[in-house]
Parts: C-alpha cells; structure tokens; sequence
C-alpha cells in the first residue's frame, strides 16, 4: 500500500486511536487480515468470525512488526478503533484508489471470471505494472485489500467482482470505482439465492451502472452471444464494446479450432486490426475468454498484435481450474475442481472430449451447489451431455446430486458401465486407481464444498514414482 500515516487512517476511516504513541508513523506495509501475514509495516485488519476473533492475535501482530491494528475494540497494543472493521477497510481502499489514479478495470458475470480476470492481468501487464485480484477474493473483504495491495507505480488494477444478490456490486464499485467495467455472462450459478437468470441479469448490470459517461473515458465491455448481458447497454452511459461471435461484435474470433492437445486456436479481429493467437490454455470455452480480455486491452491501447502475444504466452494463474497434469505412466489428471455449476461443467466436458484424441476419458464429477429448484434438471443434463460427448465413464460423486447425474447418463442411453455412482471421494479414488489406463485422461470437477481436488491430487500421486509432467 501506498505509505500512509495511522493519523491519516484513522480519519479516513473514522477511527479513534489507542495506544499510538505516535499517529504520524507511517504503514509501509501490506494491509493484511492473516496473521500469519503480518510483518513490518503491515496493518492488521481484525475480524470476528464464527471460529476465529482477529482480535485475539493483536499482541502477535505487532510483535511481528505490524504497525496497528484497525479493531472493533481496544486490544492493549496500538489500535485504530472503528465501529465497523469491513466499512472501515472499504473507505481506506476507496482513498488509496482515489489517490492513485489508477486505471481500474473491473469484471463480472455467472461463469469465468477468475480464468478472465488471469487473462487480462497478463495481457494488461505486459505492458504495465498491473494489480490484479489474486484467485477468487472477489467479495466486500477480498476486493478492497486487493485494491490497498496498488503502489504509485500500478498502471492497471484488474477486480474480480462477485455477487450473491442484488446490491453487492453496488456496493462493490462503491469502494473501487472502475473506469472499464466488464461483463462475461449471465447464467445459472447461485440462481437458488437470486431466483431467476432475470434477478442475475439486474445484479451483474450494476457495474455498468456505476462507470463514468463515455466522454470521461468509461468503457462498458459487453458479451454480443448473451442477450441478457446485450441488453445492459441500455443501462450504462459508458461507451459499449462488443465482443463474441456476433456479426455486431466490435472484437471477435475467426477459424476457431482446437489442437490435438484441446487448446484454442484462432485469428483475433479487433477495430484495429487482426492477429493470430494459440493458447496455453484448455478448452473451446476460453475463446470467449480471450476475446473479453482482448477487447479490455484494445480499449486501453494495445494493438492486436500486442494482445494476441500476450493471449498466446498466458497461462493459468489460479489453482484447480483446469490444471493439467500428465503422471510418468502418461495418464492425465485435469484438476478444475475450484467450482462448478452448469455453464463451467458443460465446457469443462467439451474440453475433455477435445484433449481425449483417441484416449479413454473419465468424467468424475459432483454436486453443483445452489440451483435451488433447477437442481435436478441441470444435474440430470450434465449426466446426458457426458453421454452424448462419449466420455468413456462417468464417475458421479456424492449424495443425491450424484444420483441425478447418473441418472440422466442412464436416460440418455448409458445402461452398462459407462457411469458409476460412489459414495464419496476415497471411494472414487478407489475406482480409479483399480481401473485407470495408460494415457487415460480424467476430468475431475464440482462444486467447492464438495472438495474433489482431493481425488485429483491422490490420482497425482499414485502416479509419483517418477517424475510427473505438468503442463
């Protein structure tokens, strides 16, 4: 973070000072809410949570070279007491982001936003010191002591935003005003809280609500394939830059294939100009990825060419979203097991049959968590798609959700032993390592809660005994 005084703080933030000897000591280090992470400089946000008071580690903190706390409460070492510790982190990194003049760029949307947000952080940075948000910190904690993460020296600072009902990126481009917004796609995740695509489709739309007008440089970055994302240009008087396979997308994709090994390749068109990208990256479905962090870029003054060598040397930046790993014994294990709902699990399997070329594929999948009354629906089309992409075997995991999904590979026609309900991960471990082949390649995917990196990460290291390739 930019240094910054505990007086300054304090009245940022609305705080009163206890035990500061001296409010004109500056913090130089990183705002932090792990103690673990605490170090010289640092400030020590202190959270209550259900099993953990932050409180509880002041004393710790400060020994270790933090130089305050920002609490609830007095905690016996120098504090900066607020009535509510969240507010108080919002409107500090509200200031330090005013006082930047940073380029914001923020994102949302139902699918794909970390894998996005990864994409546009490396093309952004290859021509810019860039902060990005790290993994999927994307709520009212996570985002703002991203954003007090940005220096004098940070050109670009990228945000995930994400949203369980309606308000929450209000609130959001509140505490970090973007100047680009973007908005991938509407779709079912989290449809059990908000109630409809339509109730999504109104919270999403909130970031482009809250950019400036076009003429203050604010720029709506919007998916031209989505009708409910299309429609959002109406509610926004920032200019809209279209991206996607329609013939209105002001940036789009040409001769799109896959390479035997199922990463992307296609001739990126933007308003400048057109240049050819391949991707280190897995799966159809980062096209349209690539085609939203490409059209960021352009609006922020990259040529094609710039952006299509970004796009082509980018990787995956956050664990567990389809990490591909190849063990001694030429099996492949694709790890995209962070989260799950229905649009991910769809392209997660059009990527495995993609990378299959010949090879036996698993699909060991389980539930996605908060579709409320579509549930069973989505469950039982993912079990069909997995049939209808031949995946050699299905390997539902878990409870009822598991059940569903078998039972719609049963009711698309796979009656012998292409799918297979287990109980729990070890059993599926079990399964696997039983029956698993040189130069099979399985897909191992739901939902976070229900913790399948497990099997992924077992799989890997039945296969240790030399040394494992990851790619």
């Amino acid at each position: 973070m930019i240094a910054l005084s505990l007086a300054e703080i304090a009245e940022v933030v609305g705080g009163q000072t206890h035990d500061i000897p001296d409010p004109s000591v500056l913090v130089t280090g990183p705002v932090v809410r792990d103690s673990r992470e605490a170090g010289p400089g640092s400030l020590f946000v202190a959270f209550v949570g259900e099993r953990v008071d932050g409180h509880d580690f002041a004393a710790a903190v400060v020994e270790a070279g933090a130089v305050a706390v920002l609490a609830s409460r007095p905690v016996g070492v120098p504090a900066i007491v607020v009535e509510d510790v969240q507010a108080a982190l919002g409107a500090l990194a509200r200031h330090v982001v005013g006082r930047l003049g940073t380029t914001l760029v923020a994102l949302t949307g139902s699918a794909g936003k970390t894998s996005t947000k990864d994409l546009i952080a490396q093309v952004l940075r290859s021509k810019a010191p860039t902060v990005f948000t790290p993994g999927s910190l994307n709520n009212e904690i996570g985002l703002p002591l991203t954003a007090l993460t940005a220096t004098e020296e940070t050109k670009f600072l990228v945000l995930e935003m994400g949203a369980r009902g309606i308000g929450h990126i209000r609130y959001l481009t509140g505490l970090t005003p973007p100047k680009v917004g973007l908005v991938l796609n509407v779709g079912s995740a989290h449809i059990g809280e908000f109630g409809g695509r339509e109730q999504i489709a109104e919270a999403k739309g909130e970031l482009v609500e809250a950019l400036p007008p076009a003429e203050e440089g604010g720029a709506a970055i919007l998916n031209a394939d989505d009708p409910l994302v299309r429609a959002m240009a109406s509610r926004t008087k920032a200019k809209v830059i279209l991206f996607g396979e329609s013939d209105e997308a002001d940036v789009s994709a040409e001769n799109v294939r896959l390479t035997d090994s199922g990463q992307p390749s296609f001739r990126l068109h933007t308003p400048s100009g057109a240049s050819d990208v391949t991707m280190r990256l897995y799966g159809e479905h980062h096209v349209s990825n690539a085609l939203a962090a490409a059209a960021v870029a352009h609006e922020l003054g990259m040529s094609a060419d710039e952006i299509a060598r970004a796009l082509s040397e980018a990787g995956s930046l956050s664990r567990w979203r389809m990490e591909v790993t190849e063990r001694p014994d030429g099996v492949t294990v694709v790890n995209d097991a962070y989260n799950a709902n229905p649009e991910s699990m769809r392209a997660a399997l059009r990527a495995l049959a993609a990378m299959a070329g010949g090879r036996r594929t698993w699909a060991v999948l389980g539930k996605m968590a908060e579709l409320g009354d579509e549930a069973l629906a989505e469950h039982d089309a993912v079990g069909r798609l997995a049939v209808r992409l031949n995946v050699s075997k299905l390997v539902a995991v878990g409870g009822r959700e598991a059940a569903w999904l078998q039972l719609g590979a049963y009711n698309e026609g796979s009656w012998g032993e292409e799918s297979v309900h287990v109980s729990d991960a070890q059993a599926a471990v079990d399964l696997l390592r039983s029956e698993l082949r040189p130069g099979d390649v399985v897909l191992v995917k739901a939902s976070r809660s229900v913790g399948l990196e497990s099997v992924a990460q077992a799989l890997l290291e039945t296969g240790a005994e030399g040394e494992v390739a990851a790619r």
